[in-house]
C-alpha cells in the first residue's frame, strides 16, 4: 500500500521582511491604542453633543483636552 502525500501552496508566500514590518506596524499600533489617553478621547467621542457641552467641550477639542499635559 502507497501513501503519497501532496503539499500545494494556494496563497503566494510574503516575503519575509515584509511579514517583520507588518507585524512591527500591527504592535505598534495596537500598543497606542490601548494606552489610556486613547481610551479617553474615544469615550468622548461616544458622547453626544449635549453631554460634551455639559463638561464644556466641543467635538474638535476632544484631543487637544485629553492631551493637554504633552502638548
Amino acid at each position: 500500500m502507497a501513501h503519497v502525500l501532496s503539499f500545494n501552496d494556494t496563497y503566494p508566500k510574503t516575503p519575509l521582511l515584509t511579514r517583520i514590518v507588518e507585524g512591527f506596524a500591527g504592535w505598534i499600533d495596537r500598543y497606542a491604542e490601548n494606552q489610556p489617553r486613547m481610551r479617553g478621547v474615544r469615550a468622548l467621542q461616544a458622547m453626544s453633543d449635549e453631554q460634551l457641552a455639559a463638561r464644556g467641550l466641543k467635538r474638535e477639542q476632544i484631543v487637544p483636552h485629553v492631551f493637554r499635559t504633552t502638548f
